[in-house]
């Protein structure tokens, strides 16, 4: 449902001003649901997912390869685990296999082979493709207004962009020559990115535009509309298409470019905001992010204080995922242009969706361990379960593979 809202004008005002307001049209988008991103196995499962990998590592990193419960059981809070850490271990049979330590009868978890397999093929495409993933990195401080972020932000995207939690440590103890630690003051550092001056860094909008126009970034068009994807069912008044249409045809400013000069009121600046939203999520590896994660950079990116209202202003760019009490944002592009897209599937994305099919697993095997039933062999791609009540096992993997498919297969 869309409504529209003129504001309201007292009789005196200037007739100057009487002739903005009556171009004005303050867009009301009402939420419309889209079965098809809320059924996404990757990015349904990713705010169960974080705490799993992290746990995973922590197994991993030891040198023994198991840990008593005890050196986990504190850590729900910053682990964002809601209940005890043993039951959200015990959740997860196909990843975590838990034992009887060697002393005084407690709880040791250690990995499953499978876990263990598939962590060594993480750590393998991760040294394979570290460039392409740190760039990603780099091109969000390049982003920011002075192409520096403070680390607790970095530390707080690492996880979006598809880096170890402890890429800072690896970083300041073995630069990797694309960034620089600056001190921010009172006792705060930052990381800076190295700048090649010759280097024109390209957004993955304007890629698109190259793409399909050819040649040189020279000489793309100032005005560079968003491929626009909308929800099933969801129509668009009349003077809603026209403001959309004013919209598309406004100059676009990249991300990577100065914006200082911009009044942040104008529509210009409104699509910019767009713009480093939009370019922002093509980064990350599934294309998504929980909203409230998103609050730290608005002052870094020059967002504005309510920035959020984009995602409900632009339903054809942006999904909103209602779900486990989480607000998720989805950029649709990657998900519904298929090959027309210039955002590059994330190398990471496989990997974190091998994990969740081995989350389905682990439902499987607990409901076989209630009805007593044994349990199933299946081949690797016929491990996905149920990713919804109303979703089945020939859907999740459908879904799978058309994700994977239109994220730059």
């Amino acid at each position: 449902m869309i409504l529209t809202r003129k504001p309201k004008r007292s009789l005196n005002v200037h007739p100057q001003i009487l002739l903005f307001y009556q171009n004005y049209v303050d867009v009301k988008m009402k939420w419309k649901k889209d079965l098809y991103f809320d059924t996404i196995p990757i990015i349904n499962k990713s705010k169960e997912l974080r705490p799993l990998l992290a746990l995973k590592d922590i197994i991993a990193a030891d040198p023994t390869g198991a840990i008593p419960v005890s050196t986990v059981s504190k850590r729900a809070r910053s682990l964002e685990i809601s209940g005890r850490v043993a039951s959200f271990l015990r959740k997860h049979p196909a990843i975590f296999q838990e034992f009887v330590g060697p002393k005084y009868n407690l709880p040791w978890f250690k990995l499953t082979q499978e876990a263990i397999d598939l962590d060594l093929e993480e750590s393998s495409v991760f040294e394979a493709c570290w460039p392409k993933i740190v760039d990603r990195l780099r091109r969000l401080v390049l982003m920011s207004r002075e192409k520096v972020l403070p680390l607790s932000i970095v530390q707080g995207m690492l996880w979006f962009l598809g880096l170890p939690e402890d890429y800072l440590k690896r970083e300041q103890e073995n630069p990797s020559g694309y960034f620089q630690i600056v001190g921010l003051g009172d006792g705060e550092e930052g990381l800076k990115a190295v700048v090649d001056p010759r280097e024109t860094v390209l957004s993955a909008l304007q890629r698109n535009t190259l793409g399909q126009l050819g040649g040189s970034a020279e000489e793309l068009p100032s005005v560079l509309p968003f491929p626009l994807f909308p929800s099933k069912g969801l129509r668009l008044k009349r003077k809603i298409e026209s403001w959309l249409d004013g919209f598309q045809n406004l100059e676009y400013v990249s991300p990577y470019e100065d914006f200082s000069s911009l009044d942040p009121s104008s529509d210009v600046s409104e699509k910019r905001v767009v713009g480093v939203l939009h370019e922002l999520l093509s980064l990350f590896v599934d294309c998504s992010a929980e909203r409230r994660k998103l609050l730290c950079l608005k002052k870094q990116l020059g967002l504005p204080q309510k920035f959020h209202k984009v995602f409900e202003r632009y339903p054809h760019v942006f999904y909103l995922l209602l779900k486990n009490k989480t607000c998720t944002v989805v950029l649709k592009e990657p998900y519904c242009a298929g090959s027309a897209t210039a955002i590059e599937k994330h190398p990471m994305f496989s990997i974190r969706k091998k994990y969740v099919k081995l989350m389905n697993k682990s439902q499987e095997i607990l409901r076989n361990r209630r009805s007593g039933k044994p349990m199933k062999q299946h081949s690797d791609d016929d491990v996905d379960g149920n990713v919804d009540d109303s979703a089945t096992e020939e859907d999740s993997e459908e879904l799978f593979r058309v994700a994977e498919e239109t994220m730059g297969n």
